[in-house]
């Protein structure tokens, strides 16, 4: 199988499955829903005889062989976006032509989307993880549990010896590419490997637990560029990694905190020293001058900058530092929302103007006038504001499905009848947060698996934050950097009250280890509570 649309598809040996998205799960008297896949044909397997859903046999016909120059039904690049849910696609009544193109990409060449046609990397290491807790656990949830093994998960570049190793790194980059080119040599597919770029100076500056090594004080900057940024693309560079296709999150978090929080000295700091700001269009310049790399600004989520007052000033300050580079406009490819978040992709049975007891539903305490109540919406209007900025039409939007799923008992099954607005929201909404800037180790759910071309505008949903990985140390104790740059946030506190909300709790998981650590009871939630389930 090669790409898949309208569903989230998994295949093991010859069995192809695929699931409901977030939006198209219900389908009205008479409606239609119209998944489908591409899958290239090696020979090893029988022909497909059979195909179900729900368990119930479907009763069509085989469609002839499709003529080699059919072109399958994909969303067209430089498309207009619309909110998710789109409108289906292919059109109802139109039958999907499983038909490669009779003229393969060249290797290195960059293309559109780096997703699309593509295998995500199975990151080993973290893989084992994963399959040792399963193992462990057994049952029907180690079961579970072993399946999340299978999902590609982005590569955190947190620290310099995590790109040319040291203490307490299992594998550095090379050895991450090498894995992904031994992958590719056993696949008819170029495979995708998503990196993390986050080791600016002064990182994480308005928070604790990811706090890293460099500093501004220290000379950040000049050992951002010479110890982190050069041997990352030197690496890159190399003719044995130009058949992979390289995906690079640039600094999470870093100008969203530009953005809205001046106030704290360390951001201040990386702004006024212009650190985030040169470092950011140094790695810019450096990754796109290498053609199998593709760049991703972080544009943090809905619940941070989807206000008005921060909106436009962060679509501002983001187009005016990559107009800063060599390429301007063109040094990026897209932009990413939710990395290592919860926020959903959709909230399913309201909408954020939705009038409930005369107010609308984005009044509500928990949304605080936020005109964004998710992913997709916030996304939506993030592209065309950029693309009015002057970026390129066919620019990609990814979104950060890993821990946004939010399924389990908890899980709401429609909207609330009640005319109390805020009864009404917190009977809804899927978010099942004490507050919405709630970010560490919270009790939610594993998302959408990693997909290609989830909707027009969008390049694919994907696991930056890979499921397991901790947010941060819970042991209030630890006051002081970890060699990692790492210590206690009061926000990983589980008995502590939010910083965003004195009135209700952090939400955050007891027993956690530092940022990036696995932290295996939260792994078992997130299982537990993936939507769709697995």
């Amino acid at each position: 199988m090669t790409q898949g649309w309208n569903g989230t598809f998994s295949q093991s040996g010859q069995n192809v499955a695929v699931a409901n998205m977030d939006y198209n799960g219900s389908v009205a008297v008479n409606g239609t829903a119209n998944p489908g896949f591409n899958a290239s044909w090696s020979g090893s397997n029988p022909l497909p005889t059979n195909f179900a859903v729900n368990g119930n046999a479907c009763n069509g016909s085989t469609s002839p062989t499709p003529t080699p120059t059919t072109v399958p039904p994909t969303p067209t690049p430089g498309t207009t976006p619309t909110p998710i849910p789109p409108t289906p696609t292919p059109t109802p009544g139109t039958t999907p032509t499983p038909t490669p193109t009779t003229t393969p990409t060249p290797p290195g060449t960059h293309v559109d989307n780096p997703y699309a046609g593509a295998q995500g990397y199975i990151n080993p290491d973290w893989a084992s993880e994963v399959t040792t807790a399963a193992t462990a656990k057994g049952g029907t949830l180690g079961a579970q549990m072993a399946k999340v093994a299978n999902n590609s998960t982005a590569v955190w570049l947190d620290r310099i010896a995590a790109v040319t190793g040291g203490t307490g790194v299992t594998r550095t980059l090379s050895g991450h590419l090498d894995a992904a080119v031994a992958q590719a040599s056993s696949s008819s597919q170029p495979v995708v490997i998503t990196i993390v770029i986050y080791d600016l100076p002064d990182r994480d500056c308005s928070a604790y637990a990811s706090n890293g090594e460099l500093s501004v004080a220290n000379n950040g900057l000049a050992l951002y560029k010479s110890q982190y940024i050069d041997p990352i693309a030197s690496i890159l560079s190399q003719s044995k990694y130009s058949n992979l296709r390289i995906s690079a999150i640039i600094e999470p978090d870093s100008l969203p905190n530009l953005v809205t929080n001046l106030s704290v000295p360390k951001c201040a700091e990386a702004n006024s020293s212009g650190a985030y700001v040169q470092g950011i269009q140094y790695a810019l310049n450096k990754l796109h001058a290498i053609s199998n790399v593709y760049n991703y600004i972080d544009i943090s989520h809905s619940g941070w900058l989807g206000w008005s007052s921060n909106f436009q000033p962060a679509v501002t300050l983001i187009t005016n530092v990559i107009k800063g580079t060599s390429a301007g406009v063109n040094s990026v490819d897209g932009f990413i929302s939710d990395t290592a978040n919860y926020t959903p992709t959709t909230e399913p049975f309201m909408t954020a103007n939705q009038q409930v007891g005369g107010n609308p539903v984005r009044s509500a305490n928990f949304y605080q006038w936020n005109q964004y109540i998710d992913e997709a919406t916030y996304d939506t209007d993030m592209r065309n504001a950029f693309i009015a900025a002057g970026f390129p039409s066919g620019i990609g939007m990814l979104i950060d499905t890993s821990r946004n799923g939010w399924g389990g008992p908890n899980r709401p099954s429609g909207a609330s009848s009640s005319t109390d607005l805020n009864t009404f929201v917190n009977a809804t909404k899927i978010d099942q947060r004490l507050d919405r800037g709630n970010w560490c180790n919270q009790a939610a759910g594993i998302g959408a698996r990693p997909t290609a071309n989830p909707a027009p505008g969008f390049d694919a949903y994907v696991w930056i934050k890979p499921p397991g990985e901790s947010d941060g140390t819970s042991d209030k104790t630890q006051t002081t950097p970890d060699p990692e740059g790492k210590q206690f946030d009061a926000m990983c506190d589980p008995t502590g009250n939010s910083r965003y909300n004195s009135a209700v709790k952090t939400g955050a998981l007891p027993n956690a280890p530092d940022a990036g650590h696995w932290f295996e009871a939260e792994f078992e939630i997130l299982v537990q509570n993936a939507y769709p389930s697995f």
